[in-house]
């Protein structure tokens, strides 16, 4: 297995690992906007925060020479699922042609960084 802390990606001391790699799949830890270089001006809007997340995943995703055509599951986190119907238009664009991974939805009381969305993922690697 193969652990991926990836420099782009803002956790702080978090000890955590972007990304774990076994010789299958691919398992993203949990994005936040907070995370991303779009944080200062992403904050607070669920389908920017979604495009800014979503962004951050196919980068580390291609770091891997995998794109979001290999992402099989998702588990997305919001703080008002009143807001799902501007995530599911924001997260939608980043699968053409109707080709969505499986995934659960979820309402949280709080995220880190005061932020609205995180997406949690699982890529396939062959």
């Amino acid at each position: 297995m193969e652990r991926l802390r990836d420099p782009e990606l803002d956790t702080g001391t978090t000890p955590l690992s972007h990304a774990v790699i076994d010789d299958r799949y691919v398992f993203v830890s949990g994005l936040v906007v907070a995370d991303t270089p779009a944080a200062a001006t992403a904050l607070g809007d669920v389908a920017t925060e979604t495009q800014a997340v979503m962004t951050a995943l196919a980068t580390l995703l291609g770091r891997l020479d995998l794109s979001l055509a290999h992402v099989v599951r998702v588990t997305a986190h919001l703080r008002d699922l009143a807001e799902m119907p501007a995530f599911d238009r924001a997260y939608a664009a980043f699968f053409p042609n109707g080709q969505y991974p499986a995934r659960t939805c979820v309402e949280v009381a709080r995220l880190v960084g005061d932020c609205r969305v995180e997406i949690t993922a699982t890529a396939r690697r062959h």
